[in-house]
């Protein structure tokens, strides 16, 4: 899959969700986590994080949304359940993203939200989780910008082998001189 992503948490408070989040993000291969203003001291994440992410994936804290430093072509996308907001199951998630997930007890702050280039709500009846949420949200970036194969008609997996893609490059291939 091409791009990367990241995955953050604003005013969080319950240091087993961050960990449960965290671990969640490397298994799925994010490429950085980050926290703004988190609530909490992050040094008892391991309790939930039992990969030890922050040993294998940066992990980045900012004091305020002001301070949030992304790569220039990285897009910041809230997760938010907000009345206008893009449903996930209709949203393209952007090659370079960072998804913010607001607290447990609360919603994204107005400066997180104005900063977001989108923001996305999960589809259900009242909030989840903070560590669920940022599951679906990875889960979803994987199997809608990954190359799988269309689900099958009836119950079951895939009816046939999927094919690799084909490469339109052509390949010069070298031969040995006479003579050599």
């Amino acid at each position: 899959m091409r791009g990367y992503f990241g995955i953050g948490v604003e005013n969080i408070s319950k240091p087993r969700n961050v960990g449960a989040l965290m671990r969640t993000a490397h298994a799925f291969g994010a490429s950085f986590v980050f926290a703004v203003a988190p609530e909490i001291r992050l040094g008892g994440l391991n309790q939930t994080d039992t990969s030890k992410t922050a040993q294998h994936v940066p992990f980045y804290t900012f004091d305020s949304a002001e301070e949030i430093l992304l790569p220039r072509t990285c897009s910041l996308v809230g997760v938010e359940l907000m009345d206008d907001a893009i449903e996930l199951p209709s949203f393209r998630h952007p090659e370079r993203a960072a998804y913010i997930l607001g607290p447990e007890a609360g919603s994204l702050s107005p400066e997180i939200v104005d900063k977001c280039e989108f923001v996305v709500k999960i589809p259900t009846k009242f909030c989840v989780n903070v560590s669920v949420a940022g599951a679906l949200i990875m889960y979803d970036r994987l199997i809608s910008r990954g190359r799988r194969p269309d689900r099958p008609v009836r119950a079951g997996g895939p009816m046939e082998d999927f094919a690799p893609p084909v490469s339109n490059r052509r390949r010069k291939i070298r031969t040995a001189k006479q003579g050599d």
